[in-house]
């Protein structure tokens, strides 16, 4: 698996920026989870990271939206340095019910 950084700026001046806005966040929620407004932690295989960055790359319009989309070496604990409020959950450790 792949820990991937992803990141966008949509233009939402405009009815179809704000669709676009809600379908980039969509995608983005099928991969990984939110971590700050734009900006999202996915871990992926290889065909995820494919299928989601042509898709993404469809979702936005190239003139107006800026997509980025970050390579994390080495597990997260390492990669991330979080300060403050940090929601995010490592769904790969034991769920305790």
């Amino acid at each position: 698996m792949t820990n991937l950084l992803v990141t966008y700026d949509v233009n939402t001046l405009t009815k179809e920026g704000r669709r676009r806005l809600r379908r980039v966040a969509k995608i983005c929620e099928g991969y990984g989870q939110r971590v700050q407004l734009s900006v999202f932690e996915c871990s992926v295989n290889d065909i995820q990271r494919e299928v989601m960055r042509q898709r993404l790359k469809k979702a936005i319009e190239p003139t107006l939206d800026s997509l980025r989309i970050y390579t994390l070496y080495g597990p997260r604990g390492s990669a991330v340095e979080a300060f403050g409020r940090d929601s995010y959950i490592d769904f790969t450790d034991p769920l305790v019910i």
